[in-house]
């Protein structure tokens, strides 16, 4: 490391290990992996770290929250080796991801702020049966017009998972219930956000796991909190990396 150590500067595992909450092994696994650079050695074999290791140790811990094990691990690693432009490159990534998360929450909350009961103008319901009797199931044709698609747009979203409809037992029509009638607006409105089925797909089964869409709100605000402590996790680790990479100059 190319430091003169001085006994002030000299810390054991177990030193740095209780300053930060973390077993001598957990320092040791951090340092054989390449979090931490390797340590200075005793004349009898024991590991010696030093201040530049404390710093790395709280560099790593910072960016846990933000980026998480994996790519927290793999930034320190590039920098304890040296390509500092490969931890860049790995923050940035990070960055690009909770911005691409940032924006499909958007496109979600705004496709629950368009589900009102209208059907678009200029569109007519497709031959067919009407609702079923005495409930509030519709059939295929005049739910494909109440959304402005054809029934065929419908078929495919079932295929896809998006919508799953009975089977009127005696005529052997789709019936859609309630739930179905709120999955293929939500498809719809996703679909007009530019979504693929895949995409749309694990979002239709959320709303299912949920409940429903209000129980999904909660849900939402609960991933904005989340979004927003990984922004300020990411600011922390940040300040903690600029401050290794001043260290080890």
């Amino acid at each position: 490391m190319g430091r003169n150590l001085q006994s002030s500067d000299r810390l054991r595992p177990v030193d740095l290990a209780r300053g930060h909450g973390l077993s001598t092994q957990a320092v040791r696994n951090y340092e054989e992996c390449g979090i931490l650079p390797a340590a200075g050695r005793t004349p009898h074999g024991y590991r010696v770290y030093t201040s530049l290791h404390a710093g790395a140790l709280r560099a790593f811990l910072a960016l846990l929250p933000g980026h998480g094990h994996r790519t927290a691990t793999s930034i320190m690693q590039a920098v304890n080796q040296g390509t500092v432009d490969e931890a860049y490159r790995l923050i940035d990534e990070s960055h690009a991801q909770l911005l691409d998360d940032r924006r499909t929450l958007l496109t979600v909350e705004n496709a629950l702020r368009d589900l009102e009961p209208t059907t678009v103008p200029g569109t007519r319901a497709a031959p067919g049966p009407a609702a079923v009797p005495g409930t509030d199931a519709m059939f295929i044709g005049p739910l494909a017009g109440k959304l402005g698609v054809g029934p065929a747009t419908l078929r495919k979203w079932e295929r896809a998972g998006l919508v799953r409809p009975r089977r009127d037992p005696r005529t052997g029509y789709r019936v859609y219930d309630e739930a179905d009638v709120r999955d293929a607006r939500l498809a719809h409105q996703l679909r007009r956000g530019g979504y693929l089925l895949e995409q749309i797909a694990p979002l239709i089964a959320q709303v299912r796991a949920a409940g429903g869409l209000e129980p999904l709100e909660a849900a939402l605000c609960d991933w904005h909190g989340r979004l927003s402590a990984r922004g300020r996790a990411m600011l922390a680790g940040a300040a903690q990396l600029d401050a290794y990479l001043r260290e080890r100059g």
